[in-house]
């Protein structure tokens, strides 16, 4: 057996701690040093300066240039022109130039026959009233029964303005009361486009025409 090498073993570990908590203790020892001075160096007094502004000095007043004198020449001096007297000569006396006129002979002027009075033409005479539709509208258009839910008779006026041919404007008058709201408003409406779209009458004029609708 060896006996050499079983003392070695030991003893070479325990060298081998020895450098190892060496180095250690080393690492320790810089590593808390370092911090010491880290803390120091903040905790170290903060110098604070209050700067000044600069003020600018003020501008120099301005300098104040008289105007520069009038050197205009004054105007020469006023001299009067001589006078002169100018006689005139006498003057000639022209002789006098008679001169005779004769008179044209007169013409007498025939005056002219007056026309004869034009007679006025005849107005035709206007009826007294609006005319009925059948009397100016060359095309009347068929008016359907609404769709009421209502049953009786109803009877309507209506006065119609025709403008170029067309129904332009009308006014409609009921002429029997009791029609329920609702299908008097669409009676109304039917007549209204029954006019307008159906109706041609030539002109201008202003008819009457009574609608008549009897609904079951």
């Amino acid at each position: 057996m060896n006996f050499a090498q079983e003392k070695n073993g030991p003893s070479r570990f325990t060298g081998i701690g020895v450098v190892v908590l060496i180095h250690v203790l080393i690492g320790w020892a810089l590593a808390s040093g370092l911090a010491r001075k880290a803390v120091e160096m903040v905790k170290g007094p903060i110098e604070t300066k209050v700067i000044e502004e600069v003020k600018k000095p003020p501008p120099p007043p301005e300098k104040v240039v008289p105007p520069p004198p009038d050197l205009k020449a004054p105007p020469p001096p006023f001299v009067p022109p001589p006078e002169f007297q100018v006689t005139a000569p006498p003057p000639v006396n022209a002789p006098a130039i008679q001169s005779s006129q004769v008179a044209p002979p007169q013409q007498v002027a025939k005056a002219a026959p007056a026309p004869a009075p034009v007679a006025a033409p005849v107005a035709a005479p206007k009826p007294a009233g609006p005319l009925r539709a059948g009397a100016v509208c060359t095309k009347m258009g068929k008016m359907e029964q609404p769709s009421v839910n209502w049953s009786g008779e109803a009877l309507y006026e209506v006065t119609a303005t025709v403008k170029a041919g067309r129904v332009a404007s009308m006014e409609v008058k009921s002429l029997r009361a009791g029609v329920d709201r609702k299908a008097q408003r669409a009676m109304i409406a039917l007549i209204e486009s029954t006019l307008k779209d159906t109706y041609e009458c030539p002109g201008d004029h202003v008819f009457v025409q009574e609608f008549l609708f009897k609904i079951d």
